[in-house]
């Protein structure tokens, strides 16, 4: 884990509130003149801490009314299916995140789409349907109440 100092928590901090905070401002609420906070920001870019920065889009407002997390569970590990279904789903459109999990299902897929009968399409033609797929389990988000979010910073306070 990299050693970040107070203002570069403090900066991280603002950043994930509003990335489009110009360095001399973040300075100034920071204590730092714009120099060595231009040289931090930098720093931690360069590090990767700092992935980018990106706009974030209203779902509902671009008419995907259905949001849904999808477990996975395929039927084999050895046989190459992993590898297939992870880029078969990073060609996927509607699946905005994919990671892999512990427990009974293989992978934890986040899913958008317009309709409920997208939803039906998507499932049963496109994923079910995919080389190695064993089973679907599909949940429907009723009501988003936090997130997706921020990053805590709190564990690198001292």
């Amino acid at each position: 884990m990299p050693h970040l100092d107070d203002y570069e928590i403090r900066m991280l901090d603002i950043l994930q509130r509003d990335g489009r905070k110009p360095i001399s401002e973040i300075a100034q609420e920071i204590g730092l003149s714009n120099t060595p906070c231009t040289r931090r920001f930098e720093a931690l870019q360069e590090a990767g801490i700092i992935k980018g920065f990106s706009a974030q889009v209203s779902r509902r407002a671009v008419g995907l009314m259905v949001e849904v997390f999808v477990q996975v569970r395929l039927v084999s590990h050895s046989d190459g299916s992993p590898e297939k279904f992870i880029a078969a789903v990073q060609r996927m459109d509607e699946v905005s995140a994919c990671w892999t999990m512990t427990g009974d299902y293989d992978f934890l897929l986040h899913v958008m789409v317009p309709e409920v009968d997208d939803l039906n399409g998507f499932v049963m033609h496109r994923l079910m349907r995919l080389s190695g797929v064993r089973d679907v389990h599909t949940q429907l988000v009723l009501q988003n109440i936090k997130g997706p979010g921020h990053v805590p910073l709190a564990h690198l306070e001292r």
